[in-house]
């Protein structure tokens, strides 16, 4: 799919994998529609990228359904039509076992992660579907491919919408939308402290723990060269994650161990 004077919706567009791909998008021509809970980090966001009328910002909350279903007019609004939608937004939960894990914890990561997706997605397709070509492109996690013990109900909501998009890709097949589901391994973002989960002086991610760390420009490049340019079924990002697929794929119990094994500092 061309970038170029196309327009995409990025949700998470305020901090982390969100704002470099929606530094990305610009870069190489396109026009976006940056979304964020958090009006503070759009504005950094736009002022990083200096692209004028190409970006516009939206602070919307993804959780509330009505104000979902309101924003593709205020797109259209700003760019004449919507071409692409990107959900990257998403938080983890509190790193404790799920026994000891608040019902409010479980509710406001599915509620993100899970019904965020399906909000915006419902809202779109529309849309999405009465253009040339256009795209979806989910972001999941390494943790939706094996489990994370402390991130139980993050992993859960990112599976999810793992199913949920490749569902989504074989209802549309045949049509100008490619789906894609993306796989990101450990990435240098603030999403700890953003999800209001961050362990003082120790890393949250299962990848940092075990050493391997991809940066976010480079998670956000391959978002957008595999998953939009492309229109690739799966994209996993990093050497932790393809090996955490790989491993999941021939032995779900070794990947389950291994992963208990690196994480269980974290836990005790």
């Amino acid at each position: 799919m061309e970038l170029t004077g196309n327009v995409f919706v990025v949700t998470g567009g305020g901090n982390g994998i969100g704002r470099e791909v929606v530094l990305g998008l610009l870069t190489r021509g396109a026009r976006v529609a940056a979304v964020d809970l958090s009006e503070q980090g759009l504005a950094e966001t736009a002022a990083l990228a200096g692209a004028g009328e190409r970006l516009s910002t939206h602070t919307v909350d993804i959780t509330d359904r009505a104000a979902v279903e309101v924003l593709p007019d205020a797109v259209i609004s700003a760019h004449g039509r919507v071409d692409g939608l990107l959900n990257v937004a998403g938080i983890i939960q509190p790193f404790v076992r799920f026994a000891d894990l608040e019902y409010s914890h479980i509710e406001k990561v599915m509620a993100v992660n899970f019904w965020g997706v399906v909000h915006t997605t419902k809202a779109f397709l529309p849309q999405l579907r009465t253009r040339p070509q256009a795209t979806v492109v989910n972001v999941s996690s390494m943790g939706a491919l094996a489990p994370v013990p402390g991130q139980a109900v993050y992993g859960a909501s990112k599976a999810a919408v793992m199913l949920l998009t490749e569902a989504l890709y074989a209802e549309l097949k045949g049509t100008p939308v490619t789906v894609s589901v993306v796989f990101p391994g450990g990435v240098s973002t603030h999403i700890a402290e953003n999800s209001g989960a961050a362990i003082p002086g120790r890393s949250t991610d299962a990848a940092a723990s075990a050493g391997s760390l991809t940066t976010a420009p480079d998670a956000a490049r391959q978002i957008i060269d595999k998953a939009v340019v492309v229109g690739s079924f799966r994209v996993v990002i990093g050497k932790d994650a393809r090996m955490l697929d790989s491993m999941s794929r021939l032995s779900p119990r070794r990947a389950t161990d291994f992963i208990a094994k690196k994480m269980a500092g974290l836990l005790s």
